[in-house]
């Protein structure tokens, strides 16, 4: 009996202790997914029972009036484009430029490749400053154009130093010298052997730039002057922080009063950042797996 004890003792521990766990895991989990969810039932319920705080659970006085008339809006279907544009080339570029520069940096046969380092890292520490870069972008001629959005944030140090971890961690120098002898080149190697293993570093760096990409305003604030060329967010920022909506006409059509026009540009929010939102959600649970396994680089060896 007094050999069970301790084990007894043991279990209820255990036992407590995942109790414990799950109730705090589970409201965290609650707390972080209910401003989403109530930005769902908030896109498609009556403004005035919002107001009034009937909505915290379910939708009241269901209406997709909100989304009709987002995509009514000629500017939002532009800046979904432009958006979408500005994504994929720029993460393509990021992507590219820091598997390359990571691949280059992790060899040791790579001479002066820590001074290379050195400078890398010395700009985490000292910026020009936003006025040298306005100078610079408009100097290289980027006004209005889509380098402008996707070459000034190309590379990210940090994900540098990720991606040359990976590299150094995963690609043996005994497997370079192999192919080598086989009669491979560096290029050969590092498109055949290299790329096919590092499957979770790419997964990572193409989510954390497709995020940043598409969620960048401030570079359009600041280098994007043609309506044309705005990206998505920019349009979203104009909407929710100056009340542009109010004077558009292709979204207030229709709606003469102003408490009926205040009713809906509520709707209007909502259904905008929902419909902003929408891409990063459905892409991270493709990528959930390696992004996981990619962001453990660097902890354990082996």
């Amino acid at each position: 009996m007094s050999i069970l004890r301790p084990a007894i003792r043991s279990l209820t521990t255990d036992r407590a202790f995942n109790i414990v766990s799950f109730l705090v895991l589970t409201a965290t989990l609650l707390l972080v997914l209910y401003p989403l969810y109530f930005l769902v039932i908030a896109s498609v319920s009556d403004p005035d029972a919002i107001y009034s705080g009937s909505v915290w659970l379910l939708p009241q006085g269901l209406t997709f009036e909100g989304f009709r008339r987002i995509f009514a809006d000629s500017s939002i279907v532009t800046g979904y484009r432009n958006s979408a544009i500005y994504t994929a080339v720029g993460t393509l570029i990021s992507v590219t430029l820091t598997l390359m520069a990571g691949y280059a940096l992790s060899r040791k046969d790579l001479i002066g490749r820590n001074v290379i380092m050195f400078f890398f890292v010395i700009t985490m520490f000292f910026d020009g400053g936003l006025i040298p870069r306005y100078l610079l972008v408009r100097d290289l001629g980027f006004f209005n154009t889509i380098w402008a959005m996707v070459l000034p944030n190309a590379v990210s140090v940090w994900n540098l130093i990720i991606t040359r971890t990976f590299f150094q961690i995963t690609i043996p120098d005994e497997l370079r010298e192999a192919a080598s002898i086989d009669g491979a080149s560096n290029l050969r190697f590092f498109l055949r052997v290299v790329l096919p293993l590092s499957g979770p570093i790419i997964a990572v760096m193409v989510l954390i730039h497709a995020v940043g990409n598409w969620n960048s305003f401030f570079d359009a604030l600041i280098f994007i002057t043609r309506e044309d060329m705005y990206p998505l967010q920019l349009v979203l920022r104009n909407i929710l922080t100056q009340s542009e909506v109010t004077a558009n006409a292709a979204m207030l059509t229709g709606v003469t009063s102003y408490a009926d026009q205040q009713r809906v540009t509520e709707l209007i929010k909502y259904g905008m950042i929902i419909v902003a939102s929408a891409p990063m959600i459905v892409l991270y649970p493709f990528l959930q797996r390696y992004f996981v396994k990619g962001m453990m680089i660097g902890a354990i060896k082996g």
